[in-house]
């Protein structure tokens, strides 16, 4: 078909092929989603070809399945590991498997056949710069997550600008960020908590990075982040920090899988549910509760007395958790003796998995329990659907409170258990004070995101400024 197109062009059109953004994608499904996103608005909305480049060590076929069809994909060649240490972490892993990657990256770079335009690698990815550089093109870091994840690099940065090499310093023990942001030391991912972390010098190296950039696109917009995003510009006006660029949210869309038929259960379930009756509990694909705490869960959501679509996994076994279970594999038999019995009647628990846009956009889905990924909280702001926070690991905690203090979308319960879980659940639910204004802002929050890919909306007109950047500069270059 792209053929067919082609022998029907202008002889000028066909003298011009479509310049090519190629996106470099560090593993996991919430790093791969938001950016193949990028890639088709890019296609589709401002005339690019794109290509999304994947590592092939830690990359996944299901992974994969959701890039869209008018993205091409390229998967980098596995490359040596074996000499890393055992229990090496797996960000050491990551910067390692990028930097010996870069030969690979550099030739595909150069085997794309029509106009490079830009590169735009993730922000675990950064290293990859450098060649964005050395082939005349602009280099802009791509962030799956939230501004503040930015503020805190920047932090890290400027907390060590002049001091000798080698010599790291721990942030303070109350970071305050820009757009009021007030972070403790425990909200923190772990890998920021103490400057003796193995990769804390590695994240240091890739915040330094960034100040390189030609610019940073980031998965929020403007509406959520307001005051975070005119301190970035103020930064940036001052030549303290590249531009950037709020261009999200990037929800997935619906997949094929998504009418699998436990996808079919899920959603003819909550089609017989009244509207605004539902809380949809998920933790996130690679999120997982220890015994004790699904035990909690589930006696907190049996005491709120609302009915829920629990997305139940395989919990965290680390040590003896003094249960004996016949089917270990399934992760409902973990759940305690005579819950689904108990609450069959408004409640539907589902293994592993369930297709999460469909269900937050669904009307009978009322509240989200989170773990605070961010793609999970995109969602769920772009549904109207409020958020009892339960974060688990990596920024998720960071993300609670940006969620609950400064946007206003959130609650967290003071401890993971019974009584707490029950009484959040039910002010979100039902509560005339806290709850209904954490459900009138997160009603207010799903117009913004709405607004913001409106033809006028903040992120459109920031992902058209970028792209006008880009096709300048390859009009250049072809000139």
């Amino acid at each position: 078909m792209e053929s067919t197109r082609a022998e029907l062009a202008a002889p000028t059109e066909r003298l011009a092929p479509r310049p090519h953004v190629v996106l470099l994608a560090s593993p996991g499904a919430g790093h791969l989603i938001p950016l193949a996103e990028l890639a088709r608005r890019l296609v589709d909305d401002h005339g690019f070809a794109a290509t999304l480049v994947t590592f092939t060590d830690l990359s996944t076929a299901e992974a994969l399945s959701g890039v869209p069809a008018c993205v091409a994909t390229a998967a980098l060649p596995a490359v040596p590991l074996d000499d890393l240490l055992a229990g090496t972490s797996m960000e050491t892993v990551l910067f390692e498997l990028v930097h010996r990657s870069l030969p690979n990256l550099r030739a595909i770079l150069r085997s794309v056949g029509a106009p490079l335009a830009a590169l735009v690698p993730d922000f675990f990815c950064s290293a990859a710069l450098p060649l964005a550089a050395e082939l005349g093109v602009p280099g802009y870091v791509f962030v799956p997550s939230n501004l503040t994840t930015i503020a805190l690099m920047r932090a890290t940065v400027e907390l060590h600008d002049g001091v000798p090499p080698g010599e790291y310093r721990d942030l303070p023990e109350l970071l305050c960020l820009p757009g009021g942001v007030s972070l403790r030391r425990t909200d923190l991912p772990r890998s920021f908590q103490s400057s003796n972390e193995p990769v804390y010098a590695h994240l240091l190296e890739e915040g330094r990075r960034y100040r390189g950039a030609d610019g940073i696109l980031v998965n929020t917009f403007y509406e959520l982040e307001p005051a975070t995003v005119e301190e970035f510009k103020q930064a940036a006006g001052r030549g303290a920090f590249p531009p950037v660029f709020p261009v999200g949210p990037f929800v997935r869309p619906s997949t094929s899988s998504d009418e699998a038929a436990g996808a079919s259960a899920c959603i003819e379930w909550l089609d017989r549910q009244p509207t605004g009756s539902v809380v949809y509990v998920s933790f996130g694909s690679g999120g997982s509760l220890t015994v004790e705490q699904t035990a909690e869960l589930a006696a907190g959501l049996e005491a709120s007395g609302h009915r829920f679509l629990w997305v139940v996994r395989m919990p965290n076994l680390d040590g003896n958790d003094g249960h004996d279970h016949e089917d270990k594999q399934n992760p409902l038999a973990w759940l305690p003796a005579g819950f689904l019995e108990r609450t069959a009647d408004k409640g539907l628990a589902v293994a592993a998995w369930a297709p999460q846009v469909r269900v937050l956009s669904h009307p009978a889905t009322a509240v989200f329990v989170s773990h605070c990924g961010w793609n999970s909280a995109l969602e769920s702001a772009s549904a109207g659907v409020p958020i009892v926070a339960w974060p688990l690991y990596a920024e998720q905690r960071m993300n609670a409170v940006v969620l609950e203090g400064s946007v206003g979308v959130a609650l967290r319960p003071r401890a993971r258990e019974r009584g707490e879980i029950a009484a959040v659940v039910k002010e979100l639910m039902e509560g005339a004070d806290k709850g209904r204004a954490v459900r009138r802002q997160a009603g207010d929050l799903q117009q913004a995101a709405a607004r913001a890919w409106s033809p006028e909306g903040s992120s459109r007109r920031a992902l058209e400024q970028v792209a006008a950047t880009w096709k300048k500069v390859t009009l250049a270059e072809v000139k």
